[in-house]
């Protein structure tokens, strides 16, 4: 089987893709693959260095408001469904996947256009623009949220819930004692803290603000400043911490989530298919500066079924910050409860699903 995977611009649309990839090389280690991406994308180093074949086109996103540069956009546009065309036509896939991302319109557009079966996969509560411009050509349309069938409701029939290909790596993961490689007693109970790859100012500012009162805690702190912010945190910090660990950036994330009570974290749709996956208790922290405020969306999909908190920028202050944190890790049965919640909105079989969705294609 040749498949052909097109996803960029964040991690969130290319960790989902590699995921599918290592699970259908699990089940067909002669299947072989080509990553379609853009050469600015993160996906130009992530694929590569994940040993994928990639070829990249030249596309660019829509202006939002009004603008000349929107010709320069269509233009791009049509040339880069040409040069989709050509790679697609050299390559010869049986199946054509788009995980969001603009470079997957001309890409997917390109396939369907030659009949070669194609899905789209949503990893947010709010549609994409890409995604919805591609559901009246694409075959299928998966979802992580239920929430966001209504973006595709005049395509209804094409639309499969399947979840996030990354909650099925991490759903396995057991217990460890990572922990002790950040300095911390594996047998305490810990909160993870943290603002995505690069960190969040505003979570890194209520942190610094907290810190008096998260010192007197009985539990332990993992907090992971960005390695942009670390330097600066860790001179204001000094050696005040007692039971925290400050580190610019956390690699083994999945294996350090198995080993926490509480994640404090964004909203990115992978992060909460990981959360979810390993059920483990969430307070959430949405971004605001996303398309489509989608962080939001994607938080309130877990508050709502009990499986997280969420606090938002607007609201955050040191008092909420660590009162959050109080309310669930000084509370067992809370954290319990909540624990249970998440693991139900788990997706632990997400790529067995997708991969389900290939095969009735062909």
């Amino acid at each position: 089987m040749k498949v052909l995977l097109s996803g960029g611009g964040t991690g969130g649309h290319i960790y989902p893709a590699l995921a599918l990839l290592r699970q259908i090389k699990k089940e067909d280690p002669t299947a072989e693959f080509l990553y379609v991406g853009t050469e600015r994308g993160l996906e130009s180093r992530i694929v590569p260095e994940a040993g994928v074949a990639f070829k990249a086109v030249k596309v660019e996103g829509f202006k939002r408001s009004l603008s000349w540069d929107n010709v320069q956009t269509i233009l791009l546009f049509i040339k880069a469904i040409k040069e989709s065309k050509k790679i697609i036509q050299s390559f010869q896939p049986d199946v054509v996947i788009g995980t969001g991302g603009y470079v997957c319109a001309p890409v997917v557009y390109a396939a369907a256009k030659q009949h070669i079966p194609t899905i789209v996969h949503e990893q947010n509560s709010v549609a994409g623009v890409t995604n919805k411009f591609l559901a009246r050509y694409t075959d299928k349309i998966a979802i992580c949220f239920e929430e966001a069938k209504h973006a595709f409701s005049s395509y209804e029939e094409k639309v499969v819930y399947t979840g996030n290909p990354r909650a099925q790596e991490v759903a396995g993961i057991a217990t460890s004692s990572v922990l002790a490689e950040y300095q911390l007693d594996p047998a305490i109970p810990t909160v993870l803290i943290f603002g995505g790859s690069r960190g969040a100012k505003p979570i890194n500012q209520a942190f610094i603000e907290a810190l008096s009162q998260l010192n007197e805690k009985h539990y332990q702190v993992l907090y992971a400043t960005g390695e942009v912010h670390f330097e600066k945190i860790k001179s204001e910090i000094g050696d005040t911490a007692k039971n925290i660990s400050v580190v610019p950036y956390i690699s083994n994330m999945p294996e350090v989530f198995a080993n926490v009570s509480l994640v404090v974290s964004r909203s990115g749709a992978t992060t909460l298919a990981e959360l979810t996956a390993l059920g483990l208790p969430s307070i959430l922290i949405p971004s605001p500066y996303v398309t489509n405020d989608h962080q939001t969306r994607n938080a309130e999909s877990l508050v709502k079924k009990g499986a997280a908190k969420m606090i938002t920028e607007k609201e955050l202050t040191p008092n909420t910050f660590v009162s959050a944190i109080d309310e669930l890790m000084l509370n067992e049965a809370n954290r319990a409860e909540m624990a249970v919640q998440a693991k139900e909105m788990g997706v632990p079989d997400a790529a067995d699903r997708l991969i389900g969705l290939i095969k009735e294609l062909q």
